[in-house]
């Protein structure tokens, strides 16, 4: 059973623990001013337990910004000004006078809108849900902490994306695969860790952000969490049960051969009835338990995960078995496609793992349930630092589909090297698929728009965990933060966004925001640089994935990943001589990467295999820049560390010193990558830098 533990006590130092909700007081000025005049009282009159959460954060958010105790609307005489707060059904006489039907229609279930009113002497959060409340007093919370205007505010905000959600890999044991931040705070030594307050305390960032689903458990799953839909459904339940509050769906990845593993059934085919009565039980014991319940996240035949391929079935059997247990109580299955034969022979230069998720999954547009989501990577291989994004956006026509992130850095650095992600998953989204002409970026496949599906949105893998800054690199939280406002509304920048976790977790010092802002907008190139060239990709250890190993792919024992040798380097996927992967594209996509010609330079090699002295459109050779990068990489990691450092006084000593040892970390081991990686391909060319710089 869960141990009770409803407080997570952190020092006044947190180290990060109170991440972009720490909500640093506000400097003097006119507009600290203008928040105290109309933020210092609050009219909120629905006992609704999401309301008063969120009426609880306002009243934590003005005491700690502006230093003043927020009166209740009682107290107050009749022409005070105040905050009024409420759903427009909720009785609030100020939300209602404020808000006209007009206003109201233009509110979606999630949504809010928040008006000035000096007629009605008030600021007027409202909402069509309780959630949406909630999501209203973050975003006005939200304006203050980056000192902007409130006395003329009239907006109607509604997330962008249905779906904003987030795979934790978390498995029972307490580990957390791809894990980069300590352990999980979910589970330890195969049981519930009990930790509600931590629970509510991280369902509080999530929700500030606008995430609502979380799934709680590794998609690798293992025997015991199989028991989650059954032994262990009242701990789950008291999980949901927090989640609640913030507006967060519980979901639970499953296990596709459960009805084997407890032992009820002899096969898990999808076609079989016994199979499909078993998971329509357990379907009805879990929301029994759990009345909203989100559904199943599933990975299945890949990896050495079981599926429906054991029965020779395929993605739509497997996915719509489970769907069809869910459908009554309105659950979903998200189907990862991140589906491939791990023990191919890389060998065989037509063999070509990027080609895997479009090849299994277009044949089945239209082929599944309603209540499906086929969950598929921003690209074709695995959240490498550069790599196109799939092809199966804009493929995919008559078919629920979301996009995957991986905010845990696996291949970026693993939280020990800053990588800011935000600019990457921006790229990707304005992505132009050609799928409808000209206006088809995969934002507006994620969003539904584009073909008009049932269910939509972005989902990520976390990269939480129990360290007491949640993310291990504290500069990591701006990821999290990231992801989450990019996925509510994918039109924000990537400077904007940056700017807002800088300003809601540091505070308000100039100097402070523009160094900052400078390290994790400079981080991904950087990163890059240093790492992986032109989208060859991996040079990364095996299993761990931490570190340079040129010849390190996963799979190595089948041949090396990149083809390099003493003439030349690159993954050939034209049509003519390599793999096809590149006909998977669209129009002038698949010309254009086809192309040796017209590829563009950051992705060359993903697509064409070349001689070293191949000219990129920089003007530099393919030598020359795998040398000249890797030499910069590292001098610029080294000015990263000395950035930081002249922020150095001006920040709280516990903030500064973790992320110094970080840089200081990224910097000498940016050095060992530009010292492997340039000393490969030396001896592998046998030609010498331009710049005469010294190789080993």
């Amino acid at each position: 059973m869960m141990k009770e533990s409803n407080e997570h006590h952190v020092s006044v130092e947190d180290q990060g623990y109170s991440a972009w909700l720490g909500y640093p007081p506000l400097p003097q000025g006119r507009l600290q001013e203008q928040y105290v005049k109309w933020c210092g009282a609050v009219s909120v009159t629905e006992a609704d337990d999401t309301v008063q959460a969120a009426l609880a954060e306002w009243n934590k958010g003005i005491v700690a910004m502006l230093a003043i105790q927020v009166q209740a609307d009682q107290e107050l005489s009749t022409g005070a000004l105040r905050v009024a707060i409420g759903t427009f059904g909720g009785g609030n006489t100020l939300i209602r006078s404020v808000f006209k039907e007009a206003d109201i229609r233009k509110v979606e279930r999630e949504g809010f809108a928040i008006r000035t009113s000096a007629d009605h002497n008030c600021i007027a959060v409202g909402a069509a849900s309780p959630v949406g409340v909630l999501y209203g007093v973050f975003h006005l919370l939200r304006l203050l902490g980056t000192l902007q205007e409130i006395e003329e505010l009239d907006v109607t905000v509604n997330p962008v994306n249905g779906l904003r959600m987030i795979n934790h890999w978390d498995n029972f044991d307490g580990s957390v695969e791809r894990g980069y931040a300590g352990r999980s705070f979910f589970y330890e030594n195969n049981r519930f860790t009990g930790d509600m307050g931590r629970i509510r305390d991280y369902a509080r960032l999530m929700s500030s952000t606008g995430i609502n689903a979380i799934a709680i458990n590794n998609v690798n799953v293992h025997a015991l969490e199989t028991l989650f839909i059954s032994e262990y459904l009242p701990e789950v339940a008291s999980i949901a049960d927090v989640f609640r509050l913030y507006g967060i769906r519980l979901f639970l990845s499953v296990n596709f051969a459960g009805p084997m593993h407890e032992g009820e059934v002899g096969t898990a085919d999808p076609l079989d009835p016994g199979v499909r009565s078993w998971w329509q039980r357990k379907a009805a014991d879990i929301y029994q338990a759990i009345p909203d319940f989100g559904g199943f996240v599933v990975k299945a035949d890949s990896e050495n995960r079981p599926g429906p391929f054991t029965y020779g079935r395929d993605h739509a059997d497997g996915a719509n078995m489970l769907a069809e247990a869910l459908e009554p109580y309105g659950g979903i299955v998200i189907w990862r496609c991140f589906v491939y034969n791990c023990k191919q022979d890389w060998r065989d230069r037509k063999t070509d793992r990027a080609r895997a998720a479009y090849d299994h999954f277009k044949p089945l547009d239209g082929k599944f349930k309603d209540n499906v989501i086929l969950q598929i990577k921003n690209g074709p291989m695995d959240f490498q630092v550069r790599e196109p994004v799939s092809p199966l956006f804009g493929a995919l026509e008559r078919t629920n589909q979301v996009i995957e992130f991986q905010i845990a850095q696996e291949y970026t650095g693993q939280q020990r090297h800053v990588c800011y992600l935000v600019p990457q998953w921006k790229e990707v989204l304005e992505f132009n698929t050609n799928a409808k002409g000209e206006a088809s970026p995969v934002k507006h496949i994620v969003d539904g728009s584009l073909w008009g599906n049932r269910y939509s949105g972005i989902a990520a893998v976390s990269n939480v965990g129990n360290d007491l800054n949640w993310t291990g690199h504290l500069l990591a939280q701006a990821n999290l933060y990231g992801y989450g406002r990019l996925a509510w509304n994918p039109e924000l920048s990537a400077e904007e966004i940056a700017g807002e976790w800088i300003a809601l977790t540091f505070g308000q010092d100039p100097t402070t925001a523009a160094v900052i802002s400078r390290i994790l907008l400079d981080s991904w190139e950087i990163y890059e640089s240093y790492t992986a060239p032109l989208g060859v990709g991996w040079m990364i250890n095996p299993e761990h994935h931490y570190g340079p190993n040129v010849d390190g792919y996963e799979y190595s024992q089948w041949g090396t990943y990149h083809y390099a040798d003493n003439c030349g380097i690159g993954v050939d996927r034209t049509v003519q001589s390599g793999t096809g992967y590149s006909s998977q594209y669209i129009g002038s996509n698949a010309a254009r990467y086809d192309s040796l010609e017209e590829c563009p330079d950051e992705l060359l090699l993903f697509f064409h295999h070349v001689p070293y002295t191949h000219v990129l459109h920089s003007g530099k050779t393919v030598i020359q820049h795998i040398y000249d990068t890797h030499f910069a990489g590292a001098e610029r990691a080294e000015e990263l560390l000395a950035l930081w450092g002249s922020l150095q006084g001006s920040l709280r000593e516990d903030l500064y010193v973790q992320v110094e040892e970080r840089l200081q970390g990224q910097a000498a081991h940016a050095k060992e990558w530009r010292d492997q990686i340039n000393t490969y391909f030396f001896r592998k060319s046998g030609i010498m830098d331009a710049s005469q710089r010294t190789i080993y």
